[in-house]
């Protein structure tokens, strides 16, 4: 049985995998739009007040920003609904000429389902009730992010951004590194890979056979929330990297 993928901000009905990752690509969009605020990556000023999930939020004027993040989403989308990730990364970089990552806000959907590509609109359960608690937790968390210009250290002015996606470890995922694709391969200390034996590597630490790269993990990490209803399972938390210290 097949079900029509549709998507109700206010009150989702969390039927299929399909809306699940339409749901999660929302909620995303408002946070980098309120991170990207927050932390005053841009003028303030540049932001107009708006209303998302049934509370404020702040959402950039700048066309070029919005489109930004509305292709930079869509990617994202694109490879959800390939069961391809296991987190996205909002990646804060000091200016140049050092553009050391300061802060991550990862966003790790590892938990959510893995669906056959044949089964995104199929339905988990027939019948499921509305995800009521949803937006009330997507509120709470944007709410959260709200707070970080007075709970974390300022970021220096003329900083950049990027969108990071770490792919599941499963060995039919692919990276999309493909001309056809916005997504190039991250720097190497924002990547965890497999290790050759017996070598080193400046730019990680080994475990387990997998590098991790130096910039992952930060210095110092403070949760944000655990977000769950039904299929829809989603931690997140911030990063702060060595050298934001150093600065």
């Amino acid at each position: 049985m097949m079900a029509t993928a549709t998507y109700n901000a206010e009150a989702p009905i969390l039927e299929t995998y399909q809306v699940v990752v339409s749901a999660f690509s929302d909620f995303l969009t408002v946070a980098i739009h309120t991170i990207l605020y927050e932390r005053e990556l841009y003028p303030r000023t540049s932001f107009l007040a708006a209303r998302k999930f049934n509370c404020p939020v702040r959402q950039s004027r700048h066309p070029k920003v919005c489109k930004w993040i509305q292709d930079a989403v869509a990617a994202v989308e694109v490879e959800m609904l390939k069961c391809a990730l296991s987190s996205v990364a909002l990646v804060i970089h000091a200016p140049p000429p050092s553009s050391a990552p300061l802060e991550r806000y990862v966003f790790s959907t590892a938990a959510f389902p893995a669906v056959p590509s044949s089964e995104l609109l199929t339905p988990f359960t027939e019948n499921p009730p509305p995800a009521a608690d949803l937006p009330e937790q997507f509120r709470a968390t944007i709410a959260r992010l709200s707070t970080l210009s007075s709970t974390l250290s300022p970021v220096p002015a003329d900083c950049s951004f990027t969108l990071v996606a770490e792919l599941r470890d499963d060995a039919d995922v692919q990276a999309p590194l493909r001309p056809d694709t916005p997504w190039m391969a991250a720097e190497p200390g924002l990547q965890k890979r497999k290790a050759r034996p017996n070598t080193t590597h400046k730019n990680g630490e080994q475990q387990n056979g997998t590098i991790i790269g130096k910039d992952l993990g930060g210095v110092k990490t403070t949760p944000i929330r655990t977000l769950e209803s039904g299929a829809f399972l989603l931690e997140m938390w911030i990063e702060e990297g060595k050298a934001k210290f150093e600065e």
